[in-house]
């Protein structure tokens, strides 16, 4: 009789791990996610604040912003690279190494350019890590399962997102702002070095192909219609992220009065919310088409800087960081769809050069936000706005969409 049901009890774990997409060298990366997500989110999301404490202006956050965009686009094309050519696990040693000695930096000298220096090296871990992640989505999961595939590493990254400020605002309620986010920064690095303990004993050794392409230029030639128009669409939705992104911290706290633990609990509040759309969400878009879901996303994309610059009140932020959360509701579709649009073989290298493409040119308005705040908030707020609406509809006009057979679904 016990065996019977811990037959039965096998039987369901199989079918719940079948269905959300997970495979064994996929939930070990996903275990280093969240532990490196915790420790990046503990102290990142504060780093504005951190900035304008330790003397640096408007300007300097701006740049800051740029800077994390620039970066990330400029690793992202390399990470996968690295990724095929040293094998993913010694990829990931190297780059979580550099990271932690940007966070030692940040902790052991305490000023506004150590800031600068230090996040040259610790945004790299997120960068070499997504287009290798995709490229192993794609290459373990079946087309029908993708989406669900991209939903559970999107997922889990957001478990970190939704906790990780709670503690860095209470870090910060605790120590003041440059010595508790100095505090954030400790327990990131030693988050980041479990990880890596963790990463080196459970990460299968992946196999090196030996066939990466080193020049991104070589790969324009794949890139299909539909790849191009949604790379567009995309670009002008991230100028309406990426123009407010910084300001938020400062828009909430010092225009509006409200705390850091409560800005970490709005935080929560937008990860909570994207955490529950997930899986149907990704159920639904794996079973026919995908460019509904991403319409929608841009549109929550395009909605959020007109709200938050609208709200005047708790229950306002609320609705904002929810309609913040919901952005996620189709972002899983939209990294399938590129890796869907690209051609086999070519699919990490193709998923880096989106990243790359679109995150240099996305840089440009982060660099531009800090001048844009210093017009007013009202101007950076309704300029992201403008451009979000243009991609959104840039996209529902001209977007190609990508339908899953159904003889696919049912396999």
């Amino acid at each position: 009789m016990e065996n019977h049901q811990e037959g039965d009890r096998k039987k369901l774990a199989s079918r719940i791990f079948e269905f959300l997409g997970l495979r064994s060298s996929i939930v070990a990366m996903l275990v280093m996610v969240i532990l490196v997500g915790m420790g990046e989110n503990l102290a990142e999301r504060y780093l504005p604040i951190y900035l304008i404490a330790l003397g640096g202006g408007a300007l300097s956050v701006g740049f800051l912003n740029g800077m994390d965009n620039l970066l990330s686009a400029l690793y992202s094309f390399p990470g996968g690279y690295l990724s095929d050519r040293l094998g993913y696990k010694r990829a990931l040693l190297v780059f979580n190494l550099i990271a932690m000695a940007g966070y030692l930096i940040v902790i052991l000298i305490p000023t506004w350019w150590a800031v600068f220096i230090g996040a040259m090296l610790f945004l790299s871990w997120s960068a070499i890590s997504l287009p290798a992640t995709m490229s192993l989505v794609a290459g373990i999961l079946p087309e029908s399962k993708r989406t669900m595939g991209v939903s559970m590493h999107s997922l889990v990254r957001r478990i970190p997102m939704a906790a990780g400020p709670v503690i860095g605002g209470a870090f910060i309620a605790w120590k003041g702002e440059v010595v508790g986010v100095r505090y954030a920064f400790i327990l990131a690095l030693l988050f980041a070095l479990v990880a890596l303990v963790l990463q080196q004993i459970f990460v299968e050794e992946q196999t090196k192909s030996g066939r990466a392409e080193a020049n991104p230029l070589k790969l324009f030639k794949f890139m299909s219609p539909g790849f191009r128009k949604l790379l567009l669409a995309d670009i002008l939705v991230r100028f309406s992220e990426q123009i407010p992104y910084a300001f938020m911290a400062i828009w909430v706290i010092k225009n509006h009065g409200l705390s850091p633990v409560t800005f970490g609990v709005l935080t929560t509040v937008e990860m909570i919310t994207a955490l529950l759309i997930y899986i149907p969400v990704a159920y639904f878009a794996d079973r026919g088409s995908k460019k509904p879901f991403v319409a929608i996303t841009f549109g929550f994309f395009t909605l959020f800087p007109l709200i938050l610059l609208l709200s005047n009140n708790i229950w306002m932020f609320v609705i904002a960081f929810v309609i913040r959360g919901l952005k996620e509701f189709g972002e899983p579709t939209r990294k399938s769809m590129i890796m869907d649009l690209a051609p086999e073989g070519q699919k990490a290298g193709m998923f880096g050069l989106y990243y790359l493409l679109r995150d240099v040119v996305v840089s440009l308005a982060a660099f531009s936000a800090g001048f844009l705040w210093n017009i007013s908030p009202q101007a950076n707020f309704l300029t992201a706005f403008g451009f979000g609406l243009a991609g959104t509809l840039f996209f529902i006009l001209f977007g190609e969409d990508v339908v899953i057979p159904q003889k696919k679904v049912r396999e």
